[in-house]
């Protein structure tokens, strides 16, 4: 199905254990080529969709963490990102906590 959400998963019922969610987004950083984007850029102005400028691609990643306090989440978070979820040679990210 085109455009359908993925489904919840759910690990621990939220009644049992307080959790955080945060959400990392991860982009290649201004300057470093973006192959990807350029594709889907070129494709879409083949399939008709004109006056799209440069397009850029990245992943989001989101995660339920155990912390309760949302600093120390966020720290947890910007961790995770900085040791696995980002190249930060060739990559930015940004955290969010929802």
């Amino acid at each position: 199905m085109a455009g359908a959400p993925f489904p919840e998963q759910k690990t621990m019922p939220s009644a049992e254990l307080k959790t955080l969610k945060a959400r990392v987004t991860v982009m290649p950083k201004a300057g470093v080529l973006d192959p990807e984007g350029k594709a889907i850029g070129h494709a879409l102005g083949t399939l008709g969709f004109n006056g799209v400028g440069e397009v850029r691609t990245g992943k989001i990643i989101e995660l339920e963490l155990t912390e309760t306090d949302p600093a120390a989440a966020r720290a947890q978070a910007e961790e995770m990102a900085r040791k696995l979820l980002a190249n930060t040679v060739i990559e930015s990210f940004r955290v969010e906590l929802a």
